[in-house]
């Protein structure tokens, strides 16, 4: 049980090669974390081999005093700092490898998957992309990306309402991403825990709709403070739904005063010019672990 969000963490979740069919379990996993196991590393000559790394696992101590939020504060703690320990591995492997990898996430309907679609006919022939796609269930985001052209793998989440860094490192394990290339993880929708769990990605990018309220900044405001980039997507809806631009720019600016904000039509095309200019800008930017 994850008591970060209530949903069960890895019931059954799977991993999907799309290019070869290969479907993985991966409902096993927390299971076989009690244990060492098996993480893919880059050597220095660029080869892949595998080394065993035992990682922390939770306690549960049935300590009497020990109740009700202590007791899950503990756990949620504990929790965290496993999945941060596996996502610094995630993050190593990706720096040796001069890999960048961005963490896309949105509440449902956003426009993750139509952005990623156009980003990769637009940019596939000067930067070689990849994804993992996120969803609990269906292999429908993943077959449009593999229409592209592009090389995918979809995780499947099954009741676990995000994605966790030992999802996203049996990801890179299948998807073989090259060196010098970028990975794009298309996290399951949803603006709350996918906040909290670091995938090992470079940066995250959160993007909303002019289709959902602009107050959204402020309402899932840990989401829009973990991003480094927040992309407003369908612009071109502006004249026929109710959404103050404006309002929601000084929101998501109240709340993270870093955040870079990019106003975009994934399916018309404006202002994917700033998109493209802000990946390119992360592509070529020093890599640093840590």
């Amino acid at each position: 049980m994850c008591v970060t969000c209530g949903c069960s963490d890895t019931d059954g979740a799977k991993l999907t090669d799309l290019s070869t069919g290969q479907t993985i379990d991966l409902s096993d996993m927390h299971e076989q974390e009690h244990h060492p196991h098996e993480h893919v590393h880059a050597n220095d000559h660029g080869h892949s081999h595998v080394h065993d790394h035992a990682h922390p696992h939770v306690h549960d101590h049935h300590h009497p005093r020990m109740h009700g939020k202590t007791k899950t504060l503990e756990l949620e703690q504990q929790i965290l700092a496993r999945n941060d320990s596996l996502a610094q591995l995630n993050r190593g492997w990706l720096a040796g490898r001069n890999i960048l990898a961005l963490n896309l996430v949105s509440s449902p309907g956003a426009g993750k998957t139509s952005l990623l679609e156009r980003t990769i006919r637009d940019l596939g022939r000067e930067m070689r992309i990849s994804v993992i796609e996120g969803d609990q269930q269906t292999l429908n985001d993943a077959e449009r990306i593999q229409a592209t052209g592009c090389r995918v793998v979809q995780i499947n989440t099954g009741t676990a309402c995000h994605l966790d860094a030992g999802m996203v490192a049996r990801g890179l394990e299948q998807l073989k991403p090259p060196a010098d290339s970028t990975v794009m993880i298309e996290n399951v929708g949803n603006l709350v825990c996918p906040a909290l769990f670091d995938l090992g990605e470079r940066a995250k990018v959160v993007i909303m709709s002019v289709t959902e309220g602009e107050d959204k900044p402020i309402k899932y405001p840990h989401m829009f403070r973990a991003s480094s980039l927040m992309i407003l997507n369908k612009i071109d809806l502006l004249p026929y739904v109710q959404f103050n631009v404006e309002r929601c720019l000084a929101y998501a600016r109240q709340v993270n005063p870093a955040l870079e904000i990019v106003q975009l039509s994934a399916t018309q095309g404006e202002g994917l010019k700033d998109w493209y200019r802000w990946l390119s800008g992360w592509r070529t930017a020093p890599k640093t672990v840590g």
